[in-house]
């Protein structure tokens, strides 16, 4: 089967940075808005596919209009639901219970939020749904974090060791398929 490229593009900086923002809808910046443009304006792209919340919509929305590429809306690659911990800093979470989600966050789920499985059944989900050549998908840092632990086969502990800022770009040649594999082309941070 012919590969296919997949652009994982993490939203810009939010207006309100350093939160565990997850299903809070944060309106981006305008600084975040470019450099999520700039970050994406030498992609040769046939779709452009992005979480529904703001903070990555917005850019989306002006990637498109560069690219002359209509955006579809997908839920499922929304960042992981943080439950009570949502629109919190780190520092406002509990050190062990914060330190027990790192350490296995299937098993240790923040309090009323979604489980590490959840995020990676739903962004595998939204991955077989991709027909198109080379995609580029405005998402979330959890989001691009579980498409690599499922298309690569990483840990959780291994998916968190790749930095991923705001506006940073991870570029994959996927395999698509009953068991689809990618493979990591590029990581601009």
């Amino acid at each position: 089967m012919t590969p296919r490229l997949l652009h994982l593009l993490r939203h810009g900086a939010p207006d309100t940075p350093g939160l565990l923002m997850g299903r809070t809808d944060g309106a981006p910046t305008q600084a975040g808005i470019d450099a999520c443009r700039a970050r994406a304006n030498d992609l040769a792209v046939t779709a452009i596919v992005s979480s529904d919340l703001t903070r990555a919509s917005a850019a989306a929305d002006a990637i498109g209009r560069d690219h002359r590429l209509p955006v579809l809306l997908d839920p499922r690659w929304r960042e992981l639901d943080f439950g009570a911990w949502d629109g919190l800093p780190p520092s406002a979470v509990p050190a062990q219970a914060f330190a027990r989600f790192h350490a296995d966050p299937d098993a240790n789920p923040p309090p009323g939020g979604e489980r590490w499985s959840m995020l990676v059944d739903r962004v595998a989900a939204a991955t077989a749904a991709l027909t198109a050549d080379s995609t580029l998908i405005l998402t979330h840092g959890g989001a691009m974090r579980a498409a690599i632990a499922h298309l690569c086969g990483l840990t959780p502990a291994q998916s968190w060791a790749f930095d991923l800022p705001y506006a940073s770009l991870l570029s994959l040649r996927l395999w698509p398929g009953p068991q689809p594999a990618a493979q990591i082309i590029g990581l601009h941070p």
